[in-house]
């Protein structure tokens, strides 16, 4: 059976139909601009617009049910978004403003909880039965799987790991709260960290290059820490089998090294850490082939 799933981001909305039995072959895939500056109209014809052509380059009908990974989550009392880098979309009622001009069922999840049901079901974690999903990039969040299927939790925040707070951090976050782990492990915090130490201004992945500097070496072990201390929080409560990492700061090969699981282990409530912390394997397409998969389980 075929499924639909739209990955609605910040900078371009991204559409596939996909064979869930193989996944890296999409019957049809495309992608457009978001334009959130022109407004929730806007991106709400541009979603139409996606939906329009896949049906074109598949050569079927629209699907009973479309998947889409928002950015934000969904409050469940109203049906509206919030928590949305993309601003035009927060206190919108996207998915009925969708099932009307559409005339299909519509399942919505945030972004980082597609990402984790991909790889929990198609990726790095199959085979796993509670899975947590981590976005560190930008932004920091995650998203928590059990039994293959999303745990959005009654506020629509399960899993929302990047603002729980961090000891000794101050940091102010752009949700309002202080010491956030964004604050500490998104790409841009460790940036300003490595900047003002060491007075120069570079991106993440030419520091991690720089084999032997001081602030680059001090930039890192700060990184092992505190991804230690924020995960062995994770673990102690939700003890998932698998944690995958994804994002720019998820391709940093430190956080794979034994230092970083004796960091964690160093705040578990365990004697030992079998807790696997594995690298994604589906790249930018697990917004998609998450959002796809939502439809799936509604189906």
């Amino acid at each position: 059976m075929h499924v639909w799933g739209i990955d609605l981001g910040g900078t371009k909305i991204e559409g596939a139909v996909i064979d869930p039995t193989c996944p890296e072959n999409p019957i049809a895939r495309l992608r457009l601009r978001t334009e959130g500056a022109k407004g929730y109209e806007h991106v709400l014809n541009q979603i139409i617009r996606v939906v329009t052509s896949l049906e074109e380059e598949s050569g079927m009908s629209r699907p009973a049910c479309l998947g889409i990974g928002t950015p934000g989550a969904m409050e469940p009392s109203t049906g509206k978004l919030k928590n949305s880098n993309t601003q035009c979309l927060n206190g919108s009622p996207l998915r009925d403003d969708l099932i009307a001009r559409l005339g299909i069922e519509v399942r919505c999840a945030n972004d980082a909880n597609c990402f984790a049901l991909a790889e929990a079901t198609l990726g790095a974690a199959r085979g796993d039965d509670l899975v947590v999903g981590l976005i560190l990039g930008t932004g920091v969040g995650g998203g928590l799987v059990v039994g293959g299927r999303i745990i959005q939790g009654l506020h629509g925040i399960a899993g929302e790991w990047g603002h729980n707070p961090m000891r000794g951090e101050e940091t102010l976050c752009f949700c309002g709260l202080k010491g956030c782990v964004e604050t500490v492990l998104a790409g841009p915090s460790l940036e300003r960290f490595f900047t003002k130490a060491s007075g120069r201004s570079l991106p993440l992945k030419e520091i991690a290059a720089l084999d032997g500097d001081p602030h680059a070496t001090a930039t890192l072990q700060r990184l092992q820490r505190k991804f230690g201390e924020a995960l062995a929080a994770l673990i102690n409560i939700v003890d998932p089998d698998a944690i995958v990492v994804g994002g720019g700061v998820g391709n940093l090969a430190v956080l794979y090294e034994n230092q970083t699981r004796k960091e964690i282990l160093k705040h578990t409530f365990n004697s030992d850490l079998k807790t696997k912390i594995l690298r994604p394997t589906l790249g930018d397409s697990a917004g998609v082939f998450g959002a796809a998969m939502l439809a799936r389980q509604a189906v």
